[in-house]
């Protein structure tokens, strides 16, 4: 029987996730969800631009699908702030449903709510289902990957991972959402507002890495989002950013132990970038890794989401983290060969 899935949030990303899982092999989609007027009540396929019916009808009735589904799995891409979704997930908990979650803060829960997580993570086991927040980043790239690259240390020291992305590549929601064609003072408002939040994820990714390796951090500490300054003119399909106006932004987190910073993360992305993600390990032997250009962010997160449904369907019931599950691998084949 192929594996059923609810698609829960059917946007930017859901809407990859969605094209992805309908040709998928051993995978029926059996639901979808949303609450977007302009999507409810229309066809799945006219709503993801797949340019055919699937004879799936967008709801904004949750009970509603889950009931009449009852799913395997429930795909979750809506928003990245655990309270914000709390309800959600709990909602899919309720119906019996595993959970996978693009919902940043949920990739290390634990450290983004613990209060959320406590109730999130009794409910999952009550019912028998799994819950995981994962993506490409927080999910793997800047977190899952460093800490596979640490296997073959037998002595660390500490860790730094980059991640630089030509924002020129992505779509235009990406390009507003770091302040590109801004002025710096626009720029700054907009952070102050909350329209600018930085990367959602550092304080998460860094605390699974430091799990993972058994280290307790005094702190983690994220600083706030800085603007990247155009110094000649760039431009994207959307958007010409002249020189001395914002073309993206950094950020840089910290995770602090005995004093000493032990895990760093920088996370660039601004119109003209040059891509790469790169990890450094400070051990015995050191490790230095770099993909060039960086791993597209959409198309990895479609993977990552994609990959994990058997490592979730067959995994314990609970709320739990990448660093739990099985080691991650791309699912080529028929969905049930991997569930076997």
């Amino acid at each position: 029987m192929p594996v059923k899935v609810v698609l829960y949030g059917v946007g930017a990303i859901g809407a990859r996730i969605a094209r992805c899982l309908l040709k998928k092999k051993g995978i029926e989609v059996v639901g979808a969800i949303d609450i977007d007027p302009a999507k409810v009540g229309k066809d799945l396929g006219e709503v993801i631009g797949l340019g055919e019916k699937t004879g799936i009808i967008v709801s904004n009735d949750p009970d509603k699908v889950l009931s009449e589904a009852k799913p395997d799995v429930v795909v979750h891409a809506t928003l990245s702030f655990m309270d914000k979704v709390f309800n959600q997930i709990m909602t899919c908990i309720k119906h019996g449903a595993n959970v996978i979650s693009t919902c940043e803060e949920l990739s290390h829960p634990y450290v983004s709510n613990p209060k959320l997580a406590k109730q999130l993570d009794e409910a999952a086991r009550k019912a028998g289902v799994t819950v995981l927040g994962t993506g490409i980043n927080p999910g793997f790239l800047m977190d899952t990957l460093p800490i596979v690259l640490s296997a073959v240390c037998h002595e660390v020291k500490s860790i730094k991972v980059r991640r630089s992305i030509n924002a020129a590549t992505r779509r235009l929601p990406f390009q507003k959402k770091i302040g590109a064609g801004l002025t710096v003072e626009e720029f700054k408002e907009k952070m102050e507002s909350g329209a600018i939040t930085g990367h959602v994820g550092l304080k998460q990714s860094i605390a699974l890495i430091a799990d993972a390796l058994g280290w307790r951090l005094d702190k983690i500490e994220v600083e706030p989002a800085q603007p990247v300054v155009a110094e000649k003119e760039v431009k994207s399909d959307y958007i010409t950013v002249p020189p001395g106006k914002v073309a993206g932004l950094k950020q840089v987190a910290r995770g602090i132990m005995g004093g000493k910073e032990v895990i760093t993360l920088e996370f660039t992305a601004y119109i003209g970038a040059e891509e790469h993600d790169s990890i450094d390990i400070d051990g015995v032997p050191p490790i230095h890794e770099k993909i060039t250009p960086c791993v597209h962010g959409d198309e990895g997160t479609v993977g990552m989401i994609t990959n994990m449904i058997p490592k979730v369907i067959k995994a314990p019931p609970g709320l739990l983290t990448m660093k739990d599950v099985p080691l991650p691998s791309a699912t080529p084949e028929h969905m049930d060969v991997y569930l076997r």
